[in-house]
């Protein structure tokens, strides 16, 4: 990541609407924001399928389902903040995965610029082919920034993706959408 460039463009950015970047409380704020999208969007430098790798073998074939895995993104169309929590569900073809391992899935996705439908489609992408699961479901909602703090302000809307692969009825899906979203 190219700290230097942001602090230039962050600096920009300040005398643009018209403020001064050398006034005592923005003097350091390049700085910060550089640091602050260093860590923010630390996930293109991890790479999701590695947390995968360390598997137990499972005779089970019932569904394990992880829920409520909270997240932190940032939307690629106005770089504003969208957060919510994400489910995990998959069926296992004979092996399990530690469920931490799931959530620094969910975490190596989110830390990038995203879409909330790709990031969905990522995780459960990601957990089919790297576990050979028999089938996974990812439910993910979010309230994105972008359209409760500017825009339309509709604060407390939430967007709800989900993604499957692998064979899974209606009928599962239908159970697992149920148990996700029961408080």
């Amino acid at each position: 990541m190219d700290k230097e460039k942001i602090e230039k463009a962050v600096k920009m950015i300040i005398e643009a609407v018209g403020e001064d970047p050398e006034r005592e409380g923005l003097k350091e704020t390049p700085e910060r924001v550089a640091r602050m999208y260093e860590e923010v969007l630390s996930g293109y430098f991890d790479d999701p399928k590695k947390h995968l790798s360390k598997v137990f073998t499972s005779p089970s074939g019932e569904l394990v389902l992880e829920r409520d895995i909270s997240f932190a993104s940032t939307c690629e169309h106005h770089l504003m903040p969208f957060f919510g929590k994400v489910s995990v569900a998959y069926i296992p073809g004979g092996k399990v995965v530690g469920l931490s391992k799931l959530a620094r899935v969910v975490e190596v996705y989110a830390k990038r610029l995203q879409l909330q439908e790709r990031m969905t489609d990522q995780i459960c992408e990601a957990v089919y082919d790297t576990l050979g699961a028999k089938a996974v479901m990812v439910v993910c909602e979010a309230e994105h920034t972008c359209m409760t703090a500017r825009g339309v302000k509709k604060t407390g809307t939430k967007v709800t993706s989900y993604a499957t692969r692998g064979s899974i009825s209606d009928d599962l899906k239908y159970r697992i959408l149920a148990m996700v979203t029961a408080k």
